[in-house]
């Protein structure tokens, strides 16, 4: 009975370990610096989100261990969006609320980018991407979007070349974000 109360600990801090690893790429500062997205806890927000989003949607349909991972990873996101609210102040009657509201905007993100990958084009993708990354920005020029539709497509692409094994233990490679072209 130990064995398993530690085993589960142990698998905890490797997911929340592996988030960690996954939300370090969505905060490299060229995204907010050279493409303009939008350097708030709404951009921030949704920088992570589509990262997360991407390592699910490689682990979807890979047996049920990948997808005990990506729930997992989806659960450890949550978790580190509600301590994040704690730190803000936001009082213990307020936190739930708030991660239903969010949890629910999370998986309308998740809907609209995996129907946009399945699109031959990047007009569904850029369209999520304006409306998610840069939600809160007036404008956003074209080739901005178009920048990182690619980014997402080459990455999306990148996490497919990645052995299952690699993800299953925790590691993921990100190519660089990139420049504002």
């Amino acid at each position: 009975m130990l064995d398993r109360l530690f085993r589960r600990r142990r698998e905890a801090r490797a997911v929340a370990d592996f988030y960690l690893t996954i939300a370090a790429q969505a905060r490299l500062p060229a995204f907010y610096r050279d493409l303009g997205v939008p350097d708030t806890l709404d951009g921030r927000f949704d920088m992570v989100v589509l990262h997360v989003f991407l390592v699910m949607r490689r682990l979807k349909g890979q047996g049920a261990a990948a997808a005990d991972r990506s729930r997992l990873l989806f659960e450890a996101m949550i978790d580190h969006f509600e301590k994040s609210l704690v730190e803000q102040g936001v009082g213990d009657s307020g936190v739930g609320r708030r991660i239903k509201t969010m949890a629910r905007g999370i998986a309308g993100r998740i809907e609209v980018y995996d129907r946009a990958l399945a699109d031959e084009g990047d007009a569904a993708l850029q369209v999520a991407l304006d409306n998610n990354v840069y939600g809160t920005a007036s404008e956003v020029p074209p080739q901005r979007l178009a920048v990182l539709a690619a980014y997402v497509r080459r990455e999306a692409a990148g996490l497919e070349t990645q052995p299952l094994e690699s993800l299953m233990a925790g590691e993921v490679r990100f190519g660089p974000p990139p420049g504002a072209g």
